[in-house]
C-alpha cells in the first residue's frame, strides 16, 4: 500500500512539472478562462467598459487583468453562494487564476493559432441565435443631455408597430451613453396612449394623467450598472403584445459637459409553439415596507423588512434583483412556506451600487401556494459612510435620485408544474 501511494505521488509531481514547463498561452489557456468567465461583460456592446474577445484587446491589459483577477475584484459577484446558487454565477478558480497569473509573469505569449485563425470570442447574440432571431429598437430621436450637474429624469416612447404577438427568450438592454445613464426601467403599454409622454420629465405635471394608464407590463426589466441580459428557461418566455409600445423610465447622472444618449432595447426571440408558461413579473417596493416609514434619520444604520403574502398559487421562481442605492449595505430576501420551510433567495453582505445583478436561479425554486415572501435591507446614512453622496449625511427618504433611497426585489417566474425543483437553469 504504501509503495503504491509513493508511485502516485511521483506520478503527480512529475504532471505538475510538465504542466509548469509548458508555456501557458493566451490560445491554450487564457482565452477558455475568459470565454467562460468574462466575455458576458466584456464584449461588443456588453455592460464592460472594454471588450476582451481578441488577443490583442486582452493582452495591452494583461498586467491589469493579472491585479484585478488575483484581488478576485473580477470577475464581480456578490450574492452569497453558500446561501443559494445560480445559474449565471462568475468567479474564477485557484487554479485559473494561476494560470492567468503564470501567463502575465511570462511576458502574455498568444500562442499557436488554430488552423492559423485566433481565438475571437464574441458573443453580441443569445448562445444558438442570429440576426433573425431577435428584435431591437432604440430611442426614435438622440436625446440631448444638458451639462448642468443635475440628474434628470426623463420617460421616451418607442412604438414597436408589431402586427403580431411575439414571445421574448431574453431581453437585453443596449447602453447608448454609459457615461450618464444612472439606470432605466423598461415597461410596455398596449393602449398606445402614451405615447405623448416621449421626451417628458418626471416631474412634469402632466405625467400624473399619463400615469393613470394602466400599462401591460409596469416592470418588463431593469437595467442598472452590472446587470447584463435576462435570460428564461426553455419553454417560458415574456409575450409582448401586437402594437405594443415601449416605455423607458430613463435616469442620468448629473454631466458638467453636454451629452447626448439613444439606448434601446433587443428582444430575442422564440417560436410560439415551444412556449408551455408565460414568463410573470413580481416587483416588491417601498409599499410593501412592513416597518415604515421608509425614513432614514441623520447618522443612523436603519434595517427595513418587507413582506409579500400569502402567495395565491403555486409558482416557480427563475431569478431575483434586489435594489438599493448607495446608503445600501446589506440585503437578503427569502421566502416561508406553509409548511414552515425556509427558501432563500438571495444573500449580499456588501452590497455595491456599481454592480447589480438579476440572480438566476441555479434550479426553479418552488413556492407552494400560501408562502410569504420577506426581504431584508440595512443602510448606512452616517457620515463615515465613504458611499454617502451627502456629506455630512442627512435624513433620506424614497426618490429616484442618486441622494434618496430605494428598496426594491424583482422577481420572475412561472406557474408551477411538477418536476420544477429539478429543473436546471444551467447554459
Amino acid at each position: 500500500m504504501q509503495w503504491s501511494r509513493y508511485i502516485v505521488a511521483i506520478i503527480w509531481v512529475a504532471g505538475v512539472r510538465g504542466y509548469a514547463q509548458r508555456p501557458v498561452t493566451y490560445q491554450t489557456d487564457v482565452a477558455p478562462i475568459l470565454q467562460s468567465n468574462c466575455i458576458e461583460c466584456h464584449r461588443k456592446g456588453g455592460i464592460g467598459p472594454f471588450p476582451l474577445t481578441t488577443y490583442e484587446e486582452v493582452a495591452k491589459r494583461a498586467k491589469f487583468i493579472g491585479k484585478v483577477t488575483q484581488s478576485r475584484y473580477m470577475p464581480p459577484f456578490r450574492a452569497d453562494r453558500n446561501f443559494q446558487q445560480y445559474a449565471n454565477e462568475r468567479g474564477l478558480s485557484e487554479e485559473e487564476i494561476s494560470t492567468i497569473q503564470a501567463w502575465v509573469t511570462h511576458g502574455s505569449p498568444e500562442g499557436k493559432r488554430s488552423r492559423n485563425k485566433s481565438v475571437s470570442i464574441e458573443n453580441d447574440t443569445v448562445q444558438g441565435t442570429s440576426a433573425a432571431d431577435f428584435l431591437e429598437w432604440s430611442m426614435t430621436k438622440p436625446y440631448e443631455i444638458i451639462g448642468n450637474e443635475r440628474e434628470d429624469f426623463r420617460y421616451f416612447n418607442i412604438p414597436t408597430n408589431l402586427e403580431k404577438d411575439v414571445y421574448v427568450k431574453a431581453i437585453e438592454f443596449k447602453v447608448g451613453n454609459r457615461k450618464v445613464l444612472h439606470h432605466s426601467r423598461l415597461m410596455t403599454d398596449t393602449t398606445r396612449t402614451m405615447r405623448g409622454i416621449d421626451g417628458m420629465r418626471e416631474d412634469d405635471p402632466r405625467v400624473i394623467e399619463f400615469q393613470k394608464t394602466p400599462l401591460e407590463e409596469d416592470f418588463l426589466y431593469g437595467w442598472v450598472p452590472g446587470n447584463d441580459r435576462v435570460n428564461f428557461p426553455p419553454g417560458t418566455a415574456k409575450r409582448i403584445r401586437a402594437g405594443t409600445d415601449l416605455l423607458l423610465n430613463m435616469h442620468y447622472a448629473p454631466s458638467p459637459i453636454d451629452e447626448t444618449d439613444q439606448s434601446g432595447v433587443r428582444f430575442y426571440l422564440t417560436d410560439s409553439a415551444q412556449v408551455e408558461r408565460e414568463v410573470r413579473t413580481l416587483t416588491l417596493t417601498e409599499n410593501d415596507i412592513t416597518n415604515q416609514p421608509f425614513v432614514l434619520p441623520a447618522e443612523s444604520k436603519p434595517t427595513f423588512y418587507m413582506s409579500y403574502g400569502p402567495t395565491q398559487q403555486a409558482i416557480s421562481l427563475i431569478s431575483v434583483m434586489p435594489h438599493m442605492h448607495f446608503l445600501g449595505k446589506k440585503f437578503r430576501a427569502f421566502a416561508i412556506t406553509p409548511g414552515g420551510e425556509l427558501v432563500p433567495f438571495v444573500k449580499i453582505e456588501d452590497w455595491d451600487y456599481a454592480w447589480q445583478m438579476t440572480y438566476q436561479f441555479k434550479t426553479l425554486l418552488h413556492l407552494p401556494a400560501g408562502s410569504t415572501i420577506i426581504a431584508e435591507a440595512t443602510y448606512d446614512n452616517t457620515s463615515q459612510n465613504p458611499e454617502n453622496p451627502s456629506q455630512p449625511a442627512r435624513e433620506v427618504t424614497y426618490g429616484w435620485n442618486s441622494t434618496n433611497e430605494m428598496m426594491n426585489l424583482v422577481l420572475y417566474y412561472i406557474p408551477y408544474k411538477e418536476g420544477d425543483e429539478t429543473r436546471s437553469q444551467e447554459r
